[in-house]
């Protein structure tokens, strides 16, 4: 059996869903685990951010070039945490027969702190089931790295029962600051992990990463096993990721995670905030909300703790879609990146309301002027309302059986700062 073959059978197997955006070498791949399409790879994995706090494991299935557009969600659920596997399956091109770089994904592992495993042709089922235990064991996204050599290998193996385990979202009383640092904790252990795992060999003589050549067998390359710095050579398809991240160590201990209480304060919206009549119908429906890296953020905190998760700029559109139904974003997060999830949305007649705070600035930067999305969104026949009209709002805050906007228009008081609030 061919690797894609193998691959796409333990994707299946150990996932309950499964997004792509085809692209040479993984297109092929997609559509053998019959992924959904998805607008674009940011979307996609925040569909699967979605999934995984619905308690279901998801697959993302893309290209080197797409982890890139990846990259803001995917360092965010580092820190913010997930409950089911979410597992990023990265088609690298070595040798760019298919794409306009050889960019290697494998360095995401460093910049994301996540587990990395690059399977070889016997530990193409177990280590895909490998990667969406760990994704569970530390709450992050866990990256699969394939290349056309094992893709297009004779491969061994047959599929593996799943563990399903379950993750962790950051605890809501920690600072952002102490979700750092509990994520930080969670890294150091993966090197533990790392050392310990079975899919990993050690011989005498050279190493070979993934399905490169040598006696000694390295899978889960980052973070890299401890005994890898043995190796006077080292054979990787790639840049030198083995060669030059041998000796590596753990992060220095860390202090238990910053909560409120202990800093002593916490932040939240403006005393004159023009939008907490909205905010005050959300929390008394008990309604959940995925919040945008804006002011929305601020539903994670006291008084209204509504907010179930935020994983960057423009992403709740995606993850609520598939999760809470209900998105709270800003005028200036839903042009930034949130528009593409939305069309997406849309396409796909998912039920979700999202909600947009057009407030005319960018109140967490400073004040900056932000642009009218209403002109942009009128292929979605938005529901226009203002802030201060409480009948309106208590009509259109509900949940929908197909996807509706409603865009909330209220200008914030100048001068205003938002609040300190002493724990």
């Amino acid at each position: 059996m061919k690797g894609v073959e193998a691959l796409a059978r333990a994707i299946c197997s150990c996932t309950d869903r499964q997004y792509t955006v085809p692209g040479f070498p993984v297109t092929e791949l997609g559509a053998l685990t019959r992924a959904e399409m998805v607008i674009n790879e940011k979307t996609a994995l925040e569909y699967a951010l979605g999934d995984s706090l619905s308690g279901k494991r998801a697959a993302v299935i893309i290209k080197n070039v797409g982890v890139n557009a990846c990259a803001d969600p995917l360092c965010e659920a580092t820190v913010q945490g997930l409950i089911g596997g979410v597992l990023l399956v990265a088609g690298d091109d070595p040798g760019s027969k298919g794409s306009q770089t050889a960019q290697d994904s494998r360095y995401y592992g460093e910049l994301a702190e996540i587990p990395v495993i690059e399977p070889n042709e016997s530990s193409c089922y177990t280590g895909v089931e490998a990667a969406l235990e760990a994704s569970e064991e530390f709450s992050r996204v866990a990256l699969l790295r394939l290349t056309p050599q094992l893709l297009d290998a004779d491969v061994t193996g047959s599929v593996v029962a799943r563990s399903n385990r379950k993750g962790r979202l950051a605890e809501r009383g920690w600072t952002m600051h102490g979700r750092a640092m509990a994520a930080e904790n969670l890294y150091r252990k993966m090197f533990v992990w790392s050392a310990s795992s079975p899919l990993n060999r050690w011989k005498r003589g050279p190493l070979g990463a993934g399905p490169a050549p040598g006696e000694s067998r390295v899978i889960t390359v980052h973070p890299l096993h401890s005994r890898a710095v043995e190796a006077h050579e080292v054979h990787e398809y790639g840049r030198p990721f083995v060669r030059d991240h041998r000796g590596i160590l753990p992060p220095d201990p860390q202090a238990p995670p910053e909560s409120r209480n202990v800093r002593g304060f916490y932040k939240t919206f403006c005393a004159a905030c023009p939008f907490k009549p909205l905010l005050g119908i959300i929390k008394s429906r008990d309604m959940k909300v995925i919040c945008d890296a804006g002011c929305s953020v601020f539903c994670l905190n006291p008084p209204y703790e509504m907010g179930v998760a935020s994983y960057g700029m423009g992403s709740s559109i995606a993850v609520a879609a598939r999760s809470t139904h209900v998105a709270l974003i800003g005028d200036y997060a839903v042009l930034h990146s949130g528009l593409n999830a939305l069309i997406d949305v849309y396409e796909k007649r998912l039920p979700l309301l999202c909600i947009v705070m057009k407030n005319y600035c960018t109140a967490m930067t400073g004040g900056q002027p932000a642009c009218d999305p209403v002109p942009y969104l009128t292929w979605a026949d938005p529901v226009i309302c203002r802030a201060e009209d409480e009948s309106r709002l208590h009509e259109v805050i509900r949940h929908p059986d197909a996807p509706v906007t409603v865009v909330v228009d209220a200008k914030c008081p100048q001068g205003a700062h938002h609040e300190t609030v002493e724990c």
